[in-house]
């Protein structure tokens, strides 16, 4: 098949609250190729998490959906048309790790028993199959003694195995997707690296495509070959790594970069990013980034499409004034 593996169009999500109604995701546009490796970024609270959740049909009350489709292989699982079939793609062909390992395992259950549980649904395994299937996966994401590991139960795991687990658990039914949910952020930077490595290797091995959800540009750059940027629910950036740390478009993606220390570069101090993002309840129908803006103008009270910026069509900002340096002399 050719076309994307996924693609989201014009996604929006809605959360319902006693104070009002908050736009989680206002028109959010994604696309993911087959063997791709996709990093969105953005600060907590962009939508990050809020996209992969739709994805993956886990949008409950007070959430909904309210506009928007979500195609896989060409095929609707969200929108018009969606029917059952959704059914059979989430949990098998795209599948999700989660930020925080230790409230995503259910501590009554031994860890293999969790493992098995999802082949014995999607694959018609046998428990003892299933079982045995459990035992290689483990060995396969660098869990030692696997087979004696699949009688113990989470609380005898660390924070790095428990995120192994997790792993073992989504490349388990051999998904074609599998979402990374900020994977190392409970993780000291040995096992960090280790984790990720791991992502890389099976990415490799097995033709995944990862959608990886972070804050961390250093891990995007390690492992992505595309980024997609997010602030107050919307995309303001997307492009090749390469183009997006070399000459990141939007003022919010350079403001990101140039907050992040260099190893190779001495600076007296930081960019620091004044102010904060703006309420979702009521969101600024122009840029959302208008008002912590160093650059902004009349114009940016207009709703900013995303366009090209240079010779890559794929980089896109949703800025008038794309590529302008926003934060000369900030430093």
């Amino acid at each position: 098949m050719t076309g994307p593996l996924l693609e989201i169009d014009g996604l929006e999500v809605d959360f319902d609250t006693r104070a009002g109604t908050v736009h989680a995701l206002r028109g959010v546009s994604l696309t993911v190729g087959r063997g791709e490796a996709l990093g969105i970024v953005g600060e907590s609270g962009s939508g990050k998490s809020v996209t992969a959740q739709a994805v993956m049909g886990l949008i409950d009350l007070p959430g909904r959906i309210t506009g928007g489709a979500i195609r896989w292989q060409g095929a609707p699982i969200l929108g018009q048309g969606a029917g059952r079939r959704p059914r059979a793609v989430w949990g098998k062909e795209i599948t999700m790790v989660f930020q925080n390992p230790m409230t995503s395992l259910n501590p009554l259950m031994t860890v293999g028993d969790q493992i098995a549980e999802v082949m014995e649904l999607h694959m018609g395994l046998s428990h003892e199959a299933a079982l045995d299937r459990a035992a290689e996966l483990l060995a396969a994401v660098g869990i030692s003694g696997a087979r004696r590991r699949l009688a113990q139960y989470p609380h005898e795991f660390s924070g790095g195995m428990r995120q192994r687990v997790m792993i073992a658990m989504a490349i388990a039914c051999e998904p074609r997707l599998v979402i990374a949910d900020e994977p190392t952020t409970a993780l000291d930077v040995t096992i960090q690296a280790q984790i990720l490595e791991l992502m890389a290797a099976l990415m490799e091995r097995l033709g995944l495509s990862i959608i990886l959800i972070t804050h961390d540009l250093g891990i995007v750059a390690g492992l992505c070959q595309r980024v997609a940027v997010m602030y107050a629910g919307q995309i303001v950036e997307t492009g090749p790594v390469d183009a997006i740390f070399e000459t990141p478009g939007h003022p919010y993606t350079q403001g990101l970069i140039r907050s992040t220390p260099q190893l190779d570069e001495v600076a007296d101090r930081l960019i620091s990013i004044e102010g904060t993002p703006p309420g979702l309840m009521n969101p600024p129908e122009g840029c959302p980034f208008m008002a912590r803006c160093p650059i902004r103008d009349a114009a940016c009270a207009r709703p900013q499409a995303l366009r090209s910026m240079g010779a890559d069509p794929g980089h896109t900002v949703a800025c008038h004034k794309a590529g302008a340096d926003a934060w000369r002399g900030a430093a």
